[in-house]
């Protein structure tokens, strides 16, 4: 059997015990991030929706980094959009920024009627790179 090794972003570990789930689960060479989502330092939504969208991607890259990769070590996405027509925009634009260049990972995108007050939420599979 595979062993799960939780990963947490330093600084934010009590947040997700009191949620009771971990930030990611390190599974052999892959990591499942859970969803991430735009808060703020005191765990509130931003509400500009923009840069609720940037702090999501900003929380999963702190995730990951926790993990030993980065943005470029993702394969697929999956994204949750509160009101998916009007926010495609926004959240393309910042999608483009951090993922720049092809291959593109998988993207799969999900409108839902309830995020806990959020507006965008964003989980990843990725790959971790050999250790050396």
């Amino acid at each position: 059997m595979m062993s799960r090794e939780p990963i947490f972003p330093a600084g934010r570990q009590a947040l997700y015990e009191i949620n009771r789930y971990s930030a990611a689960i390190r599974s052999g060479d892959l990591l499942f991030v859970s969803g991430q989502v735009g808060s703020r330092e005191d765990g509130s939504p931003e509400p500009d929706f923009r840069k609720q969208v940037e702090l999501a991607f900003s929380n999963l890259k702190a995730v990951l980094a926790a993990a030993g990769a980065t943005l470029d070590d993702i394969v697929d996405v999956t994204t949750f959009h509160t009101d998916p027509e009007h926010q495609f925009e926004a959240i393309m634009s910042v999608k483009d920024a951090m993922f720049g260049e092809p291959p593109y990972p998988n993207w799969t995108a999900v409108g839902v009627n309830w995020l806990a007050g959020f507006d965008f939420e964003i989980k990843v599979i990725a790959r971790l790179p050999a250790q050396a």
